[in-house]
């Protein structure tokens, strides 16, 4: 009844998706602890609201037609973007899309046929296999090295193949907060023109940067674009601005690509998106742009969330990872059977992602979008459990 294309995206997609769903209808009690997705669990930013009523009354008869990628957001963002990574972007280099989800898609289709693959590092954000099995193309997945979970350089090299045509990295990484240094983002590009060479064809390289303003502890960011010309970069506000409901983001061209390349992804850049759906933000998301760029939920906040549970988890006989970025803690658990210790978390109300979701059931996540008051109760709970259930 469905293609072998949606058939297969589903069969990766489908545990996850229940486990949403399942999620939803326990949100129904007050006393719950929801640690599981990067959903706001507190009002949101007055700045939001205040940008969409401004932005929302029309200017003139044009003010809600169809809206490809307006030119003064592009200008904005061309130049914000510009200092903040330090390329000289063009207008012409940003596509406004409906989120990253949206610039993820409209990049796998620009530069992958089907059968050609993609390689990704796991533990992953669960969506890039389910979207690249969509679009026909084969999922090609190294591990991390833990337990500090910095990419496998040598793993990327050795699973290259002529039918590589995308290396897709995360920085800062969903689940484990790891930042990628100017070292590491070096030789990977090194290792990527090396590898174009010997397969005689480019091998393209998306990063997706939607959390690249939510760093902790004063750490800086590189973007992989300005290391490596043939970078596409994917970015979302709905992270810094926790509102995922808002779909507004972009796809950039590294303007370090060579002219012509970067032409061609240039001109195909319109008719790919109409093509995949209209996959441009709406028109009001579009003129808030620069009421949106300064706004931030509190990295104060997410800092003090952070700490707390770390400092509980390590005490307690998890295995806490310190992020560096992102809003997520991905910790291991205690000694034992990991059903068995979610089990006992989801029966005292606290919810976390099972790290199984992206292959690493010895592992799981956290999220610091949770309330100050998710935590409070949490942080008695995960030391119960771990107390009640550690093998001896």
């Amino acid at each position: 009844m469905v293609s072998n294309r949606i058939a297969a995206a589903n069969a990766a997609a489908s545990a996850i998706g229940r486990f949403f769903m399942e999620c939803g209808e326990r949100r129904r009690n007050p006393d719950l602890s929801d640690l599981t997705f990067g959903n706001p669990n507190e009002m949101p930013l007055a700045g939001i609201g205040d940008a969409i009523r401004a932005r929302a009354v029309p200017r003139n008869k044009d003010w809600f037609a169809y809206k490809a990628s307006e030119a003064e957001p592009q200008a904005f963002i061309a130049e914000h973007a510009g200092r903040e990574l330090g390329l000289k972007f063009e207008p012409a280099d940003i596509a406004l899309t409906a989120g990253a989800f949206a610039a993820i898609n409209v990049a796998i289709h620009m530069v992958l046929d089907a059968g050609d693959e993609a390689i990704f590092s796991e533990p992953a954000w669960f969506c890039y296999e389910p979207m690249l099995l969509a679009a026909g193309v084969v999922p090609r997945k190294v591990r991390l090295k833990p337990p500090a979970f910095d990419l496998d350089l040598a793993a990327i090299e050795a699973a290259i193949s002529p039918k590589t045509r995308l290396v897709i990295v995360n920085t800062p990484h969903n689940p484990t907060g790891r930042i990628c240094d100017r070292a590491t983002l070096a030789e990977l590009a090194d290792l990527l023109e090396r590898a174009s060479r010997r397969v005689g064809h480019r091998i393209y390289l998306l990063s997706d940067e939607p959390y690249r303003r939510l760093r902790f502890d004063g750490r800086g960011f590189v973007s992989p674009a300005t290391l490596y010309p043939w970078t596409l970069i994917s970015y979302s506000y709905g992270k810094v601005l926790l509102a995922p409901g808002q779909r507004i983001g972009y796809l950039a061209i590294s303007p370090l690509m060579p002219p012509s390349d970067r032409q061609a992804i240039r001109d195909s850049m319109l008719v790919a998106q109409m093509a995949l759906g209209w996959c441009f933000p709406n028109a009001v998301m579009q003129y808030a742009v620069p009421d949106l760029e300064t706004l931030s939920i509190d990295l104060n906040a997410l800092t003090s969330r952070r700490d707390r549970l770390i400092s509980v988890l390590d005490t307690a006989g998890y295995g806490p990872l310190v992020p560096e970025g992102t809003f997520y803690i991905w910790s291991k658990w205690p000694k034992g059977a990991p059903n068995l210790f979610w089990q006992a978390l989801a029966e005292r109300d606290v919810l976390v992602l099972p790290g199984g979701f992206m292959n690493l059931p010895e592992y799981f996540r956290i999220s610091l979008t949770a309330s100050d008051a998710m935590v409070d109760r949490a942080l008695p709970v995960f030391t119960e459990v771990a107390q009640e259930n550690t093998d001896d």
